[in-house]
């Protein structure tokens, strides 16, 4: 049959009892599958990613398949979430209409953009290269402003001075951005969202950019600066550090079963009334 990769919320001792219970289910449907742990390399070739717990075991997913086009289903464990697809009593029927394929099982793939990320030190050496679905964070590393210069498709823009500097997808547009007073863009859409954190300047709106630019963000002055991806702080970066963020030429695919208006997902999680 197919390979399944089966990652649960770790702490969450339903989901990690679930996943037991599902490992063995779907061993004995004839699929191989892992259950990797932090660290472990997941197969490439795997048919689906089946996720136990919530938004941030959906971006932890992500992160462990690293920008391969594996499939997710996310089985909600927690609140209502933008990433899941399924709640746990309703998970052995979506497994067996997976196995169906999209016209039988009624199933399709919804595409999200990514952004590929990098990082480089004062003298050019490369600090990492990673994948975000929701966003890229300049972010300060102890209490103070730093001052963050970017620049736009290779011409500067400007230099803020402010708490942290926010690059997110249309999908990250409800997570971190969202807080810093960003706009909130559907998910169909490809462009990427530049917003402050806490500004000390006048110019304080999102810049939401087309997807074909790339966004290269210069750490200033003395202060040291961290970056975080989709959450994970990932390394720090001194003075005259440089982070560049572009669309990545992978996407995140998700398993949805009908369709699932992203506007009643959000209803749903602000509890906003029709009247």
């Amino acid at each position: 049959m197919s390979s399944v990769v089966v990652i649960a919320h770790h702490k969450h001792d339903e989901a990690r009892i679930l996943a037991d219970d599902l490992s063995r289910w779907l061993a004995t449907r004839g699929h191989t599958v892992a259950l990797p742990d932090e660290g472990d390399a997941v197969p490439e070739r795997a048919a689906l990613a089946l996720v136990l717990g919530g938004d941030g075991t959906m971006l932890h997913a992500v992160h462990v398949l690293n920008g391969t086009s594996v499939p997710l289903l996310g089985v909600n464990m927690g609140h209502l979430g933008y990433l899941t697809e399924v709640e746990p009593a309703d998970v052995r029927d979506a497994l067996m209409r997976w196995e169906l394929g999209p016209q039988a099982g009624e199933w399709r793939l919804e595409e999200r953009m990514m952004l590929e990320v990098s990082a480089t030190d004062p003298t050019g050496a490369e600090l990492g290269t990673w994948c975000a679905l929701n966003e890229a964070v300049v972010d300060r590393h102890v209490s103070g402003t730093i001052r963050l210069l970017v620049h736009i498709d290779g011409a500067p823009f400007t230099t803020y001075a402010a708490d942290g500097l926010i690059v997110a997808t249309p999908t990250g547009s409800t997570a971190y951005s969202l807080s810093a007073r960003g706009p909130i863009v559907s998910p169909k859409h490809r462009a990427m969202l530049v917003t402050p954190v806490a500004p000390h300047m006048l110019f304080d709106r999102t810049l939401v950019l087309d997807p074909t630019e790339e966004v290269v963000i210069e750490v200033l002055g003395e202060r040291e600066a961290l970056i975080a991806i989709d959450g994970r702080t990932t390394c720090s970066l001194a003075a005259g550090a440089v982070v560049r963020c572009a669309p990545a030429a992978t996407t995140a695919s998700f398993v949805r079963f009908g369709e699932r208006p992203y506007h009643q997902v959000l209803k749903a999680k602000f509890g906003l009334q029709d009247r």
